[in-house]
């Protein structure tokens, strides 16, 4: 952490533009997790503002894009990530870049590409809460969906329990032995089951880090005391999990001010099955503050992060710190 004059100068100089290339060599340098306890703990002190996130729809539905908002008082910033959802005749094109401005001059600091930090933090985030909810003797963990968020969900999560097992599951590996072999070599626990069923029957944590915009697993595969994470996307309503889910399982989010008008599968629950957001048992920072019960684990637990602003912010901030100090 640099000295507060020091950040109070670089508020003065020129705003960085940083690539993707420059944010990912940083990036490894960022204590991630701390990062994301930090704003958590920050936010339940009031000393950062999290605003609901908004999304503007272009016309003829060729996609949308959000805005994610956040407000760190004792750092002196604020910032916005815009991240918009491109229609195309084939895949959607989705990009992210971060802003980050200054409360002392109102003046950017920085502009950087937020792929991959995006991809970070969210990450970070969803291992903040397995750490806070997964049943300490938990030993065996899923993960559908295996590309970069999926990965480094995986890799976020690794060290947090003793897992005997490890299973990972997504369509693209059914035939393709050559990725399969490349998984597995990352650690001899993993294996590659040819079914969801099959990747989560025996799961204590499955990490869903998937693209799709309707559910990917079934409540019949699940183990009772399971604990469910999913980010989803931002298609509309977009939902990993069925909606009906919800009245059956232990609820826990990352920001329950906002998250339950932006997660598609509470929309949905709210709206046909009669689930309401205020059981929702706790968030991340009802959770750091150890201010919410913990679940029992006699039925499902869910958590579902939607990718907060101020995450984006103080990703923003430690990138920001860490170039101004190798300048």
């Amino acid at each position: 952490m640099q000295s507060h004059q020091t950040d109070t100068v670089n508020h003065m100089v020129k705003p960085l533009i940083l690539n993707d290339k420059e944010v990912r060599t940083l990036l490894q340098q960022l204590d991630i997790q701390f990062l994301m306890k930090s704003l958590f703990q920050a936010l339940g002190q009031n000393s950062a503002v999290q605003p609901p996130q908004t999304v503007a729809l272009f016309p003829d539905n060729k996609g949308d894009y959000i805005t994610y908002l956040g407000v760190m008082a004792k750092e002196g910033v604020f910032g916005a990530k815009l991240s918009p959802y491109l229609v195309t005749d084939e895949q959607p094109i989705i990009t992210a870049w971060t802003n980050l401005m200054s409360m002392q001059t109102g003046l950017p600091l920085l502009w950087c590409d937020a792929g991959q930090l995006t991809v970070e933090r969210t990450a970070g985030t969803t291992a903040l809460a397995i750490n806070h909810l997964a049943p300490k003797n938990s030993r065996h963990l899923a993960l559908i969906g295996v590309g970069s968020v999926g990965l480094a969900h995986l890799k976020h999560a690794i060290g947090l329990r003793e897992w005997q097992t490890i299973t990972l599951y997504a369509p693209e590996l059914d035939n393709d032995i050559e990725l399969q072999a490349e998984l597995k070599a990352l650690d001899s626990r993993i294996h590659i089951p040819g079914s969801v069923a099959c990747c989560v029957e025996n799961a204590d944590v499955i990490m869903l880090c998937t693209s799709s915009a309707h559910p990917v697993i079934s409540l019949d595969d699940i183990k009772q005391s399971a604990l469910i994470t999913s980010i989803s996307t931002n298609a509309v309503n977009a939902h990993e999990v069925p909606p009906a889910l919800l009245s059956h399982a232990d609820v826990f989010c990352d920001y329950k001010q906002t998250t339950p008008a932006s997660a598609g599968e509470m929309c949905l629950a709210a709206a046909e099955h009669d689930w309401d957001k205020s059981q929702i048992m706790g968030d991340l920072v009802d959770l750091e503050a150890g201010t919410c019960p913990l679940p029992n684990y006699d039925k499902p637990v869910f958590f579902r992060s939607i990718g907060l602003g101020l995450e984006d912010v103080a990703m923003a901030y430690g990138i920001w710190q860490l170039a101004n100090k190798e300048q």
